[in-house]
Formats: structure tokens, C-alpha cells, sequence
């Protein structure tokens, strides 16, 4: 089986770097399947590229070498490290970008690269990650190319928190898609747990939303030309990774812009899910 290399990075598509990232693998083995996860993320954006590698990871086989390009360069603050999570390889710089993982599961082996000295000084650091990638792609070992690490820099993850009363969970925006829609770091679990059984609304600023679409297109309509009349309204629901979105329907970000222009939602901003007992019918008789 042909080895998989993925690719993340804040490179764009306007410039040469992707070509020569690729070309590079290539001239290590023509058989290496390359596949872009992003080169759109925001620079140096540590936060957005953990999101989609996390987003991301669980679609690809057990093998497949992640290589994480964003505000990669080696520092006296940032090493290079390579970590086996869930069967899978990644190789970024200790800035953060796989705290969401680590969050959830603890890492199966974790290493510091330490092959720099082997290289001249035109060597640069996304060089050092694609060697480290290509060398575990053939099957090479850890310790060939790295030493052992306990664990990775403390990094704080935003997390969703709980009220003291249950009442409320509080959580932000932590990615933005294509579609100008905005991805919180509040998920279904989450939801579901702690409501309980009891209903909730979702607002953030002066806006609320009642309730939570199954799909972008959930509305009540006899029919799609009254469909079409919904194009523009503001809804939340939980998306392919579960967790809680703020989209609007059928925005275009390059035309009438989506929902972070339009309600001024950025990264950091808050989004509060409260918790109420739904409202009791009146008995039938």
C-alpha cells in the first residue's frame, strides 16, 4: 500500500510553496500520495489549523503521516516535534497546533526532531517536516530521526465552560469556513449533557436562535420557491465535526458576505447556549 502524506498549511495558492512541498516528497518517492487538507489557513492561525487537523484526522487510515506547515519555524520557544496519535503520525512545531487533540486522547509516543545538525543552514524548517515525513512514510523509526518527550508545551485550549448552575454553557468561535460561517467550540455532547432533557436557545451579542437545524436547508415550507424566500435567514446546528455552527443560508462571503460579516462574528467571540425548562401544556380535556 501506497504511503499517505497529508499537508496543512497558511501557504496559499498563489505562490510556488505548494508546488515545491510537493515536488520535494515526490523526488523522495514517486509513490507517496500526497493529499492538501488546507493551505487556506489564516496565517500563523495555530488555533484554525488544530481545528481543521482535528476535523480532518478521523477520515484517513491508520499510517498516514500529517504534515502541520503553520508558524512552523524552529524556535528557542518552539521545537520541532512528531507525535503518534490514534495510529496516525503528525509533525508540526510544539506551538499549540495538536493541543486539540492531546485534549482529547493522550499520545501513544511523542518526539522531539533533533536532525537539524545534520543540515546546512538553507535548510529550512518545513525541509526538516517533510524529511521526518518521508522517512516514517517509508516505514523508518522514531528514534532514527528524534528522542523521546514526555509531553508537548502547555498550551491553553479554549474550552466551553459549564455555569455553576447548569444553566448556561459559554463557549466562542473558534474557525471560520469557506461559507463565512462561524464554528464554535461548544459540541452535541456537550448540549446534550448538560441539558438534561430541557430546552436551550443559542445567542451571542443581541441575537438568539431559537433552535437548532438538522441541516442548512431545515425549514418549514410547502414547497422551494418558499424555500428560496429563506435564503439569508441567520440558524445554528451542529455540523460534520458536531459541533455547534452559526451559519446563514446560502450566504456567499464574496458577494453579500456570510455570517461573520454580516453578524460580526470573529474568532474569540462569544456564544452562550442557555438551558430552560420547556413551557408545560395545559391539560386537554
Amino acid at each position: 500500500m501506497n504511503a499517505i502524506i497529508t499537508l496543512t498549511t497558511d501557504f496559499g495558492h498563489k505562490d510556488h510553496y505548494v508546488g515545491a512541498v510537493k515536488g520535494r516528497l515526490l523526488s523522495e518517492n514517486r509513490d507517496f500520495i500526497i493529499v492538501d487538507i488546507s493551505h487556506d489557513i489564516d496565517l500563523f492561525n495555530v488555533q484554525e489549523a488544530s481545528y481543521v487537523i482535528e476535523s480532518a484526522y478521523a477520515n484517513f487510515p491508520k499510517g498516514t503521516v500529517h504534515v502541520i506547515g503553520v508558524d512552523c519555524e524552529k524556535t528557542a520557544f518552539n521545537r520541532h516535534v512528531v507525535m503518534l496519535w490514534q495510529d496516525q503520525y503528525f509533525i508540526a512545531a510544539d506551538n499549540g497546533v495538536l493541543s486539540f487533540l492531546t485534549h482529547k486522547y493522550q499520545p501513544e509516543k511523542l518526539y522531539e526532531i533533533n536532525i537539524h545538525h545534520r543540515y546546512d543552514e538553507d535548510t529550512s524548517a518545513m525541509d526538516i517536516l517533510l524529511i521526518v515525513a518521508s522517512h516514517l512514510a517509508k516505514g523508518g523509526n522514531l528514534d532514527v530521526i528524534g528522542r523521546p518527550i514526555k509531553a508537548l508545551k502547555e498550551i491553553i485550549v479554549p474550552q466551553a465552560n459549564v455555569a455553576a448552575d447548569n444553566s448556561a454553557l459559554y463557549g466562542q468561535v473558534i474557525y471560520t469556513d469557506n461559507y463565512g460561517n462561524c464554528i464554535t467550540n461548544i459540541t452535541k455532547n456537550q448540549v446534550r449533557d448538560v441539558a438534561k432533557g430541557r430546552d436551550f436557545y443559542v445567542s451571542f451579542g443581541t441575537k438568539k436562535i431559537g433552535r437548532i437545524h438538522k441541516n442548512y436547508s431545515d425549514f418549514e415550507v410547502e414547497n422551494e420557491e418558499v424555500l428560496k424566500t429563506r435564503e439569508g435567514n441567520v440558524l445554528a446546528l451542529f455540523n460534520s465535526t458536531q459541533h455547534l455552527e452559526i451559519a446563514i443560508y446560502k450566504a456567499n462571503p464574496k458577494t453579500i458576505g456570510g455570517a461573520k460579516s454580516l453578524l460580526g462574528l470573529t474568532q474569540g467571540s462569544a456564544v452562550r447556549v442557555t438551558f430552560f425548562e420547556p413551557l408545560k401544556k395545559e391539560p386537554q380535556f
